[in-house]
């Protein structure tokens, strides 16, 4: 199976300039936790609710005012449309992330690619519960 058939379509996008207010205006209208960060017709980064969060409002920054190029992730994670889900999900664990930017060969976006996908769209069953585990493990605190 590939990664075109089970990748969520139809993304949306933020350019680097649109403000923090903005962007969680946008997730939050769209149920969303992140955003691909998009410029001239290119993925340059991501914007999670947690960057907005953490690198910004929680540093001081002002919401209306700065932009998502401020407090992006750049870096990243991606596959292609065209790899099978086995690549995708062990660049899952290798990365400890929970979703992937879809690339086609040009290197454009078209889609978005989760572990939630992974396990409601395939019978791979153990791939997907190991790639949750590979994933988790960055996040499990030494304290419980």
């Amino acid at each position: 199976m590939r990664v075109r058939e089970v990748m969520s379509r139809n993304v949306e996008c933020v350019r680097p300039d649109t403000t923090l207010k903005e962007a969680a205006e946008r997730m939050n209208s769209l149920e969303l936790g992140l955003l691909p960060v998009c410029a001239d017709d290119r993925i340059v980064g991501m914007v999670t609710d947690r960057d907005i969060t953490v690198r910004g409002v929680a540093m001081g920054k002002d919401p209306a005012s700065t932009i998502v190029d401020d407090v992006m992730s750049v870096g990243v994670v991606y596959c292609h449309d065209d790899q099978p889900i086995t690549e995708a999900a062990a660049l899952m664990r290798k990365n400890r992330v929970r979703r992937l930017a879809v690339l086609n060969r040009d290197q454009r976006l078209v889609g978005i690619v989760s572990l939630g996908d992974l396990a409601v769209e395939t019978d791979e069953e153990e791939l997907v519960g190991s790639t949750l585990d590979g994933v988790c493990q960055a996040n499990r605190h030494p304290f419980g």
